[in-house]
């Protein structure tokens, strides 16, 4: 499922360029309405499950939510948009902390009957694709409007010229690719995701393994989708004010408390593993959030989709492996502690590479300006 959702970003990136964003998203739902009719219909082997979850919905989810979410966000906010992005993603936190018990209900109350739950979503991913058709809108100059929703005027396209911590350069994607402040983006995002997709295949095993209860590691569970969704919002607001690798370096920090406090969390210690859990849902929302925005605030909104699109699926491809190299170290060593110290060095990598992210300079092209990103 990650994997496919990181790969189809590059087409995602062509799609929203070619047709745009209100069709990619449609094709989004579209996906996700063929993949839980598959789930609800058809699948009764385990091959099944990994086509119509695995691929189908994988590429549905990809297609219809990071990269079309955040160029939509990076088009139609300039000033805010670091805010407009946290409140937008928040979605997923949202939808996984109330949609789960839900869903859980659901199937319990019809005596342990997944395929209804399967056909909820299938009317949820519906539902999204009408709204999708109806209300999304590409740009804000499509109905007279600039970013921000503001109306044009000197003040505001002052305050914009002055404004360090977005571009004003019309960067494209082949000079974007040139730029090694984008591959040390794309490494640092890579290293941000690695401890998430660790975390979410073992943090209930590790909490069982040191002999926490299941009730009490359910919770701890929650608690890390409520951390990202309050490191989202954290993020957000401090991307409106400083510069953005600086943001980027806070969120992975919560790794490095996180990870101490796993180690030693235990059931006499089931404060750490509270504690635990939120910073590493912070450490993830946080820097998610910072990384999404950070690209539109170097590279401008024209390149966006594409170079976006081409971060998701590479970062896709290098941590897709980290639930399995988790596991391979916890045979090696009966124990999570080395998965958590490895953890704990691949984001201090991610931090170096922020440290020379600095504003790209925009390249010297003949007969081409500088330009508002409006």
């Amino acid at each position: 499922l990650n994997l496919c959702i990181g790969l189809v970003a590059i087409v995602v990136g062509m799609t929203i360029t070619k047709w745009g964003i209100r069709r990619t998203f449609m094709m989004g739902s579209g996906l996700l309405i063929i993949g839980t009719l598959w789930l609800s219909q058809v699948t009764t082997q385990p091959w099944h499950y990994l086509v119509g979850f695995g691929v189908i919905v994988g590429c549905g989810i990809g297609m219809g939510t990071i990269v079309a979410l955040s160029t939509a966000v990076t088009r139609w906010f300039v000033r805010y948009r670091g805010r407009a992005m946290a409140l937008a993603m928040t979605a997923s936190g949202f939808a996984g902390f109330i949609g789960a018990p839900a869903m859980n209900k659901v199937i319990a109350a019809t005596n342990g009957d997944w395929r209804m739950a399967w056909m909820i979503v299938t009317g949820i991913a519906i539902l999204s694709g009408i709204i999708a058709c109806l209300f999304v809108k590409e740009r804000p100059q499509d109905i007279g409007q600039v970013p921000d929703g503001s109306e044009p005027d000197p003040a505001a396209k002052a305050a914009s010229s002055v404004n360090t911590l977005v571009t004003k350069y019309a960067w494209t994607p082949a000079e974007v690719y040139k730029s090694y402040i984008y591959w040390l983006t794309v490494v640092a995002a890579a290293a941000s995701q690695w401890p998430f997709f660790f975390f979410t295949a073992h943090w209930i095993m590790h909490l069982r393994g040191k002999g926490i209860s299941p009730a009490d590691a359910a919770f701890a569970m929650g608690l890390f989708t409520m951390g990202g969704i309050l490191g989202r919002l954290i993020s957000g607001w401090l991307m409106d004010r400083m510069a953005a690798r600086y943001v980027m370096m806070l969120g992975i920090c919560c790794y490095f408390v996180g990870s101490y406090l796993a180690v030693v969390a235990g059931p006499a210690a089931m404060m750490a593993a509270y504690i635990a859990a939120i910073c590493y849902g912070a450490g993830f929302g946080w820097s998610f959030v910072a990384q999404n925005t950070m690209l539109g605030h170097f590279f401008g909104m024209a390149a966006y989709p594409k170079v976006n699109g081409n971060l998701q699926a590479v970062t896709a491809v290098m941590v897709s492996a980290a639930g399995v190299v988790g596991g391979k170290l916890f045979d090696m060593y009966k124990s999570y502690t080395p998965a958590f110290e490895l953890n704990a060095a691949i984001c201090a990598v991610g931090i170096l590479c922020l440290v020379f992210a600095t504003m790209p300079k925009a390249p010297n092209v003949a007969g081409k300006t500088s330009a508002p990103n409006a």
